[in-house]
C-alpha cells in the first residue's frame, strides 16, 4: 500500500490521502522526479517501453487490425455488397450520445462512399431501448434490405428473429455484455462477446468505436475490391471528433485506442469539421477549442438531451446535416432541451434522494418512483452515486406497473454483470450493460426482490471497494504553485478521463478567506497561503456535504490542506488557475 500523503488518515470526508505513484516506480532508477509528464503516465500504469506512445497516443500505435474481432470480416463484406449495390441501408441507433455518434459516424461514411442511408433512432417513451422487432419489420418493408444497429442489439433475440423471418440483414454493433447464446444476426460485432479472445482486450471500447473499426474495415475491403479505382477514398480520420465524442460522453475508459480516439479527435474538432458540431459549440458559448472535459459536460449532455426529453433523432440530424442553418437550429433547440432536462432532473433527484434516506445502507441503492422521467433517472442514478458513494438504480415506473430503470457503478463493481445475471433469473423484462452503466425493464412487483437479489451478488464488491478507497493524489504543492503553467504542464500526460484519471493535486496549509455558494449549491471559496497569494478553490455540489460546510464555516485560524484538479478559469481579463475541490483535510 502506497504511504499516506501528509498523514492524512482520515480527511474531512472521512477518507485517507495515499499517492498514486507506487513505490516501486518511485525507486525506478529510470525515473527523474522533475519530469512531470512521466510521472503522470507511469502512475496511470503506463508500461516504461510504452511511454512514447502515451505521451502523443496517435491512432497508427494503437489500432489493432480489425479483422481480429468476431464477425468483423462478415460485416464489412455485407456493407460493401451494399455499398456496391446501392441497397437500401438503415442505421439504428441508440438514443444516447454513443448511440448518435455511432449513427452519424457510419452514415457519414456510407454518404461518402457513395450511398445515402437512413438513419433510426427509437422515441424513448414510445418504444424503449434497443431494436423491437415491429421497427425492424416496419423498417424491412419500407424498403431496407439490410439494417446495422449501433450501441444496441447484444441483447435483442426477439427483435432480430422477426427481422430474420421479414428476409431483412441485420448487422449488430455493440459493446454491451452479451449472453453466452447470441441473438441471430448477419454479423454481430461486439468486443464483450464471450467467444471473443484477441478483440476482448478492446472491451472497454464504446460502441462509436467499435463502428469507427468496422468503418476502417468496411473501406479496406472496397479497397481490396478495386471500388476506389474511379473516386477517391474517404478520410476516416475526419470523423474521430464524433468518436471522442461518443466515447467520453459514454464514459469509456480512456486507456489504449481510447486515448488515440481522443486526443487525435479533439485536434479533428479544433478543425470545425462537422458543421453540427461546430453549431452545438457556438450554442453551448465555448469559445476556445474544445477539452477533453467538454465532450463529457458540455457538448454530451446537449445531445443527449434529445433523446432524454425531446425528439430523439435530433443528435444524429445534427450530426449529419450539410446545412448550417439547419444545424443552427438544432442546435439551438437541443441547447433549449437541455435547460429543461436540468429542471426535470432537479425534481427527480430531490423525491429519489427522499427514498434513498430511508433504504438505509444497503450496497446497492435501488430506488423507484411513479411518474419520474425516464430521460433522466440515469443522470440521478449518476448524482446519488457520487453522493452515497454506492452504486445506485433509479427507476421510473408507470401508470401499468412497469419501471424503467438506470444504473451506474462504482470502481470495481460490475453492475452490468449483475443486471444481466438478475434478467437470467427471470427477476426483469429486459436489462442490460456495462461495468459501470446498466439498465432495466422490471415488473413493478419485483422490486424488492430484484434489490435483495443484487444485495446479494454484489454486496461484497461494494464493501471491497468502499474499504479500499482512498484520495489519490498526483502532486503537493504551495498554493502559488497552482498556477497556468502547471495546468498546461500535466495536460501533456492526457486525455484525462474515465479510468485515466486528471491529475490531483494538494495544496496548502491555507486559511479560507471567503466563501459563499453559487450556482446550484456550489461551495466558492478564497484560500490563501503562509504567502498571502490567494488561490481561487470551487467545490461543486457541495454545500449540502461535510466538504462544503467546512469550506463555509472554517473559522480564521484553523488552516487547511485542499485537494482537487487545477483548471484554467479563463473568463478573466488574463487566465487564471483554480482548483476544483474532491477533499479536504484540517492542518492543525
Amino acid at each position: 500500500m502506497t504511504p499516506t500523503v501528509l498523514n492524512i488518515t482520515r480527511s474531512i470526508l472521512g477518507q485517507p490521502w495515499r499517492w498514486r505513484m507506487l513505490a516501486a516506480d518511485a525507486r525506478d532508477p529510470g525515473f527523474a522526479p522533475d519530469d512531470l509528464v512521466t510521472h503522470l503516465l507511469l502512475a496511470r500504469g503506463c508500461p516504461r517501453d510504452a511511454l512514447d506512445a502515451h505521451r502523443s497516443p496517435s491512432i497508427r500505435a494503437f489500432m489493432p487490425d480489425p479483422s481480429i474481432f468476431q464477425d468483423m470480416d462478415r460485416a464489412a463484406a455485407r456493407l460493401a455488397d451494399a455499398v456496391q449495390a446501392g441497397e437500401q441501408v438503415t442505421i439504428f441507433g441508440d438514443y444516447d450520445v454513443d448511440g448518435a455518434t455511432s449513427a452519424a459516424l457510419m452514415i457519414l461514411l456510407l454518404r461518402d462512399l457513395g450511398l445515402e442511408a437512413r438513419a433510426y433512432i427509437p422515441d424513448r417513451l414510445m418504444e424503449g431501448y434497443g431494436p423491437s422487432g415491429e421497427a425492424l419489420v416496419r423498417l424491412a418493408q419500407e424498403g431496407a434490405s439490410l439494417i446495422v444497429t449501433v450501441d444496441c442489439g447484444a441483447q435483442a433475440f426477439e427483435a432480430l428473429e422477426m427481422a430474420r423471418v421479414a428476409g431483412v440483414d441485420v448487422i449488430v454493433v455493440d459493446h454491451h455484455k452479451c449472453a453466452t447464446a447470441l441473438p441471430h444476426a448477419h454479423a454481430l460485432v461486439n468486443p464483450n462477446r464471450l467467444d471473443e479472445t484477441e478483440g476482448a482486450a478492446h472491451g472497454h471500447l464504446a460502441a462509436v468505436g467499435v463502428a469507427f473499426l468496422l468503418g476502417a474495415a468496411l473501406v479496406r475491403t472496397l479497397r481490396a475490391r478495386g471500388y476506389f479505382a474511379g473516386r477517391a477514398e474517404p478520410r476516416l480520420l475526419d470523423l474521430l471528433d464524433l468518436v471522442a465524442l461518443g466515447t467520453v460522453a459514454d464514459v469509456a475508459q480512456l486507456k489504449g485506442l481510447n486515448r488515440a480516439f481522443v486526443a487525435q479527435g479533439l485536434k479533428v474538432m479544433g478543425q470545425r469539421r462537422n458543421i453540427g458540431l461546430g453549431a452545438l459549440a457556438d450554442a453551448a458559448r465555448m469559445k476556445r477549442a474544445a477539452v477533453c472535459s467538454d465532450l463529457g459536460f458540455a457538448l454530451g449532455p446537449r445531445i443527449n438531451a434529445g433523446g432524454r426529453v425531446g425528439k430523439s433523432d435530433l443528435g444524429v440530424r445534427l450530426l449529419t446535416t450539410r446545412d448550417p442553418a439547419e444545424a443552427e437550429a438544432i442546435a439551438a433547440e437541443l441547447d433549449r432541451l437541455n435547460e429543461d432536462r436540468r429542471a426535470i432532473e432537479a425534481q427527480v433527484q430531490e423525491a429519489a434522494e427522499e427514498i434513498a434516506v430511508h433504504k438505509g445502507n444497503r450496497a446497492v441503492m435501488v430506488v423507484a418512483g411513479r411518474g419520474w422521467h425516464p430521460g433522466v433517472i440515469g443522470i440521478v442514478a449518476g448524482r446519488l452515486k457520487e453522493k452515497y458513494g454506492r452504486p445506485a438504480i433509479v427507476i421510473a415506473l408507470d401508470d401499468a406497473g412497469v419501471g424503467k430503470g438506470s444504473g451506474r457503478s462504482i470502481t470495481g463493481v460490475d453492475l452490468g454483470a449483475g443486471v444481466l445475471a438478475a434478467k437470467d433469473s427471470g427477476l426483469l423484462v429486459a436489462g442490460g450493460g456495462h461495468a459501470m452503466a446498466a439498465g432495466l425493464t422490471i415488473a413493478e412487483d419485483r422490486l424488492e426482490a430484484f434489490s435483495d437479489f443484487l444485495e446479494e451478488r454484489l454486496e461484497a464488491a461494494v464493501t471491497r471497494s468502499i474499504g479500499d478507497r482512498a484520495l489519490l493524489v498526483d502532486a503537493l504543492l504551495a498554493p502559488g504553485g497552482v498556477n497556468p503553467a502547471l495546468v498546461e504542464s500535466m495536460e501533456a500526460g492526457g486525455p484525462y478521463g474515465m479510468g485515466w484519471p486528471a491529475p490531483r493535486i494538494a495544496a496548502g496549509p491555507v486559511r479560507i478567506i471567503k466563501a459563499d455558494i453559487v450556482g446550484n449549491g456550489h461551495v466558492r471559496a478564497i484560500a490563501s497561503g503562509d504567502d498571502g497569494r490567494p488561490l481561487k478553490t470551487v467545490a461543486f455540489r457541495a454545500a449540502d456535504t461535510l466538504l462544503g460546510q467546512a469550506l463555509l464555516g472554517a473559522p480564521p485560524h484553523r488552516k487547511l490542506w485542499l485537494a482537487g484538479r487545477a483548471k484554467i478559469d479563463d473568463w478573466g481579463a488574463r487566465p487564471a488557475a483554480e482548483l476544483h475541490l474532491d477533499d479536504a483535510a484540517w492542518a492543525d
